[in-house]
């Protein structure tokens, strides 16, 4: 049985995380300034993907994919060579839309498109939607053992980690955690959160404790990271720590993801604050319906657990639940719709016997 543990003392050290959070907005802009400028400029558009993938995965900031598929359309419109089908690929890829994603980069291949970057992007849609995955398996191993280095090693440790074959991606993880040579702290809070879900939701005995460790170092490392406080909340309120789980989430407000206001709500309601929670909840519902209009493939799953809790509407998951899987059929997200379809069969024949005793009493 392996021995799991946490972080310690001798982690790497890190550019302070809230001025790399500035940082990156700066590059952001500043990335966009010159597409404005001129949209061909080499590497701009590239540059304007990867900052933007940072913030939506960091720091929550949704509207990242109409921004992405602005910068799709501009970027199509100025330029006729192959990178346009590439950029094109990772922006429908941010958003789950793979099957788009695999049409651009067969329209990229056409055209004489890098193969490396083809295969990489190609890689990252097969992982994704749990297709092909012993060669994927082979090829992340590949790539890891010839670069060592941390953008190889963590999705080789979440491709392990889907695979159940959890002590392999703690050790790659622990690996790409003690070799990181760079200063950012975004990629080191990337491999907390992961080890956090690896020991705290997917592992066959999760140990919370040990997954709220690798939470606080993935915050201390990025104080904005939206999830990593999510998840660390979670934990809290599972333990009766509801007030230090609404301290944790109050500051992650001003990201508008609703998975928040949602968490929120279930701290309030364990302090018995219903109206305050019955708001939160709204706000959640709101943000959920305003995402799915928009993004449906990108949010399905988070939001199918929303309304299979909190969001109290058991066949909207199950609809969501089932989209998820039909767009990317992981061993995850199957799990997923079968829970929620036990859960909606149960409610189901929960209401029906409900209305044959009010019917049987009535009588």
């Amino acid at each position: 049985m392996t021995a799991f543990v946490g972080p310690d003392d001798s982690s790497p050290s890190a550019t302070d995380g809230e001025i790399a959070a500035i940082n990156l907005e700066s590059a952001r802009r500043g990335a966009w300034a010159r597409f404005a400028q001129n949209r061909r400029l080499p590497g701009v558009a590239e540059e304007i993907v990867d900052s933007e993938r940072l913030v939506l995965q960091f720091l929550g900031d949704a509207d990242v994919l109409v921004r992405l598929d602005t910068l799709a359309l501009q970027f199509a419109r100025a330029d006729d060579s192959s990178r346009v089908p590439l950029i094109q690929a990772e922006v429908a890829s941010t958003a789950h839309r793979f099957d788009d994603a695999r049409r651009h980069l067969a329209q990229a291949a056409q055209m004489s498109a890098s193969g490396e970057a083809i295969e990489r992007q190609a890689l990252a849609i097969d992982q994704a939607c749990g297709m092909n995955l012993d060669a994927v398996l082979a090829a992340r191993r590949g790539l890891a053992k010839a670069s060592g280095r941390l953008e190889d090693l963590v999705p080789l440790g979440a491709l392990l980690a889907d695979l159940e074959r959890f002590a392999e991606a703690d050790a790659v993880y622990r690996q790409a955690f003690s070799s990181y040579d760079d200063v950012s702290p975004f990629p080191l809070a990337w491999i907390c959160f992961q080890l956090g879900m690896l020991l705290g939701e997917l592992v066959p005995t999760p140990d919370p404790s040990l997954a709220a460790s690798w939470y606080r170092r993935a915050i201390a490392y990025l104080p904005g990271y939206v999830k990593a406080r999510v998840h660390l909340a979670e934990i809290y309120a599972s333990q009766g720590c509801t007030g230090d789980a609404e301290t944790l989430l109050l500051p992650a407000l001003s990201s508008r993801d609703p998975e928040v206001r949602w968490r929120l709500a279930d701290v309030l309601i364990a302090q018995g604050r219903l109206e305050e929670a019955e708001r939160q909840i709204d706000a959640a519902r709101f943000g959920f319906n305003q995402l799915l209009a928009k993004h449906l493939l990108a949010f399905a799953d988070h939001a199918a657990e929303f309304y299979a809790g909190s969001g109290n509407d058991f066949q909207r998951a199950l609809q969501l639940a089932r989209t998820n899987v039909a767009n990317r059929p992981t061993r995850r997200a199957v799990k997923q719709a079968h829970a929620i379809a036990v859960i909606a069969d149960e409610a189901a024949s929960a209401s029906g016997l409900g209305e044959m005793s009010s019917v049987g009493g009535s009588a």
